[in-house]
């Protein structure tokens, strides 16, 4: 099955001004750098990385990056995301803040190996 163009993340990315553009963009590279295997897809109408599943989602909202690892990821980096709000399985990076990009990448890294692990 063929993808609509609104079905991709550059799509996604180029609904926002410039400057949530490039948060997204930043998010985008971060993960990607993170989890080099693993493929670019739209998972419930915003942007997502899939390796053996979906490891994480990211959205853009009027104030901040939804970024969606799971309960799981969300747990075990639950002290340095303690600065943030968020929810079970989900953190929210606000615009007034430098996106933690390191910690991002940490938390990706932490969902490839705990996908590898499900996957054995």
């Amino acid at each position: 099955m063929r993808k609509k163009p609104e079905d991709t993340i550059d799509a996604y990315v180029a609904r926002f001004p410039k400057d949530v553009q490039q948060r997204l963009e930043q998010m985008r590279l971060t993960i990607r750098k993170a989890a080099p295997k693993a493929t670019e897809t739209i998972s419930y109408r915003i942007p997502a990385f899939r390796s053996d599943g979906i490891l994480v989602w990211f959205a853009a909202f009027k104030r901040h990056i939804g970024f969606y690892p799971g309960a799981a990821a969300i747990a075990g980096f639950q002290k340095e995301l303690s600065a943030y709000k968020g929810a079970k399985g989900s953190v929210q990076f606000p615009f007034d803040a430098p996106l933690p990009l390191a910690l991002v990448r940490r938390i990706v890294k932490f969902r490839v190996k705990q996908m590898r692990s499900v996957m054995k």
